[in-house]
């Protein structure tokens, strides 16, 4: 509780530039739940757990078990983007590749959401605490020129007080933001990476085995 009164003292000093720092905070803390519950959990999938049950069902050359297993997993960007590929192998290798790269583009962007807003979030929270400073030294220097002799202690005490909780205030919502907007990218990054990997090994794959899912599709 004491940690939160100093935080409001210090805000309160701050003066009005300090409210459009808070709400730079207030977006960045909602856009990092949104995108740490996504890619962590919503979109998190055990890509080698995956692969080797899916790899299991087409070298068998049972491709509707491929497709079952596919669907029966956690709805990822991953997996729809397969089940999109699995979906047209009877069709040939070139509607295969089709299938996923049409599929790509509806589901990458999922991956890749929001998250450029840190980025730009955490330049206008400094570019604020900067413009707070600023207003803070004006208020500091409007008092040594015009104020009486008597005021001069307090106002150069709340114009500095202005301009260091805005600076503080700004520096560290920045800081947040830029830190958790190198981490996500990371993420997603590698997410993405995954994503194309498995595309392609899918597609060697299918064309590896299409003799038996042919046969296996026959023999139905």
């Amino acid at each position: 509780m004491e940690f939160f009164h100093s935080v409001a003292v210090h805000f309160n000093e701050g003066g009005w530039g300090m409210y459009p720092i808070l709400v730079c905070l207030l977006f960045t803390l909602a856009i990092l739940a949104d995108r740490l519950a996504a890619l962590y959990g919503t979109f998190n999938l055990d890509k080698e757990a995956f692969l080797a049950g899916l790899k299991k069902h087409v070298f068998s050359g049972d491709l509707e078990q491929a497709i079952s297993y596919t669907a029966s997993q956690k709805a990822t960007p991953l997996t729809a983007i397969v089940k999109a590929g699995l979906m047209q192998v009877e069709k040939g290798d070139a509607e295969v590749q089709a299938a996923m790269d049409e599929a790509s583009l509806r589901e990458m962007p999922k991956l890749e959401a929001r998250t450029g807003y840190l980025s730009m979030l955490g330049n206008v929270a400094t570019l604020c605490g900067l413009l707070g400073t600023v207003s803070g030294l004006i208020t500091c220097f409007a008092a040594v020129a015009s104020v009486a002799a008597e005021q001069k202690s307090q106002v150069l005490s709340q114009g500095i007080a202005e301009a260091m909780n805005c600076t503080a205030f700004g520096l560290g919502t920045g800081i947040v933001a830029l830190v958790f907007f190198s981490v996500l990218q990371g993420r997603t990054q590698h997410m993405l990476d995954d994503v194309n990997e498995t595309s392609v090994g899918l597609l060697n794959l299918i064309v590896a085995n299409r003799d038996k899912i042919s046969l296996k599709a026959k023999a139905a």
